[in-house]
This record gives C-alpha cells, structure tokens and sequence, in this order.
C-alpha cells in the first residue's frame, strides 16, 4: 500500500465529517425517537405518534444544527481520524492484531467526545424537547447563564466512555470484518459489497455494547439546565438500576440499533467513497 496514496490526518478528519453530516441528515429522526423512548416511558410506535401529532413532522429533526456541529467535531475525528492513527500505530495492515484495531478506535473515540460534548448536550435538550424550539442562541445562553461552562460538558465522563467503546466496537469490527468478508467472498477490499456488509455488521455489535452508556449519557443530559439531578456518571447508573432495573440500562435498543445499523452503513459507504474520490486508499 503506498504512503502517496494515504490521506493525511487532516485530511482524512475533513472527509470523515462530511461524510458524518451527509449521514446525519438520514439518521437524525431516529436519534431523535431513541432519546425520548429512553427519558420516557412511551415505546417506539407511541413516541412516533404523538410527535407526528403534537408537534408535526419537523419535529424529528429538532436539534439538527446541533447534530451538524456534533458531527462536525466528534464524528469527524472518531471517523476521520481512525485510519491515520491506526496507521501511525503500526496496526494499517489487514492481519494487524485485532487489539491494536480496537485501540486506535478507542483513542480517536475519546478525543472526538471531548470536542462534541457541548453540542450532544444541547442536540439532547432540543430533541426533548415538545413545547415550542428554542432559538439556538437562547439555549446556549440559559445553559450559559444557569450552569456556566461546566453545564456544557454534564455527562462528559460517560460522553468519553461511550465514545471510546462505541468507536472501538465500530471501527474495529468493520475493518476486522472487511477481511472475513474478502476472504469468505472474493470480494475485494475496497468495493461497496464489502463495506455494506461489514458496516451492518459494525452497527449490530455497537448497539450491543454501547447501549447502557447511551442510557447513562441521555438521562445525565436531559437534566433541566436549572437543576442537577445526578451527581456523576455513577451516581445516574445507580439510580437508574435501582429505580427501573438492569435491563433498562438497554431502554430503546431496538431504536438505538434502527438508528446504528443505517448511521454507520452511511458513514462507512460515503467515507469510503469520498476517500476513493479523492484518490486515497480505502480503511
């Protein structure tokens, strides 16, 4: 594999955010159902209903220049990143150690979540939000004004956690997939057969893993900016177990893997193609 045809860190980052807020524009309503199933009690259909009826179908993509900002940062570098500083730690080749895959995923996961926090905070408070939508700046104002900078990264701790198992899950099950499925197929390594079905793959083992923290991370950033309902991380996994049970900790599964399955197939197909376009070598 030649270096020449390796995109550079910044470059890949750049590509891995266009394609993350390509992908968003699809996924959004869906992210958008998962959050309110999971800070309610009302299930996929009936969450579904009521926002179509109470406040019309552009509610499901309430909070969406949010999800372009998050996109922008955290995705960006979780997705971007992810081959550059794979490659830069030795696990490039298609037989590298699957543990050092896993890491490079886990690396660029946490520093992405760190840039995207602000914005999941106010992309979940608009999202649950059913009365009338807030102008963007007076959201970060009454954030601003009730909790100062710190209101901004409420959750922060369990935002890097979920990040780290998420885009380790993802990316290094999709490129670990990759051969199996060239191997198993003949298919080669950078066509769309390949990426489509290692991507599903990639969404399905996400949702398996990254559920609870989903759960964890939601109920820490729906608190109302003027009050503070959970101490910490460990706190808000404690209550919610005692309060509703272990099983909860996976509320919203099957919107949350509804919303993976198609977000990383997309993310995955156009980042592949953007880096094929460009004419760089695929992941």
């Amino acid at each position: 594999m030649s270096v020449s045809n390796k995109p550079s860190l910044l470059q890949s980052t750049a590509l891995g955010g266009t394609a993350a807020m390509f992908a968003v524009n699809f996924t959004h309503p869906i992210e958008l159902v998962k959050t309110r199933v999971q800070v309610s009690n009302e299930g996929v259909i009936s969450t579904c209903s009521s926002t179509m009826r109470n406040e019309g179908i552009g509610a499901f993509w309430k909070g969406i220049p949010w999800a372009y900002c998050r996109e922008g940062s955290y995705t960006a570098i979780r997705l971007g990143a992810y081959a550059p500083v794979r490659d830069a730690i030795g696990a490039g080749a298609p037989d590298a150690p699957a543990h050092m895959k896993f890491l490079a995923g886990a690396l660029t996961g946490a520093v992405g979540s760190v840039a995207g926090n602000p914005f999941d905070v106010l992309k979940t408070l608009s999202q649950t939000n059913k009365s009338e939508s807030l102008p963007l700046m007076s959201l970060v104002g009454k954030m601003y004004r009730d909790q100062g900078m710190s209101g901004f990264y409420r959750g922060v701790q369990v935002n890097i956690m979920r990040a780290i198992t998420l885009n380790a899950t993802k990316m290094g099950v999709y490129d670990i997939s990759k051969g199996y499925v060239v191997e198993t197929t003949g298919w080669k390594r950078n066509s769309a057969k390949t990426a489509f079905f290692s991507s599903f793959l990639a969404g399905f083992f996400m949702t398996v893993t990254v559920s609870p923290f989903d759960r964890v991370r939601t109920a820490l950033m729906n608190q109302p900016t003027d009050a503070k309902l959970y101490e910490g991380m460990s706190d808000c996994l404690v209550k919610t177990v005692r309060n509703e049970g272990i099983l909860s900790l996976w509320k919203g599964f099957i919107p949350i893997w509804a919303r993976f399955a198609p977000m990383a197939t997309l993310q995955l197909l156009t980042i592949e193609f953007l880096y094929s376009a460009f004419g760089f070598n695929g992941i």
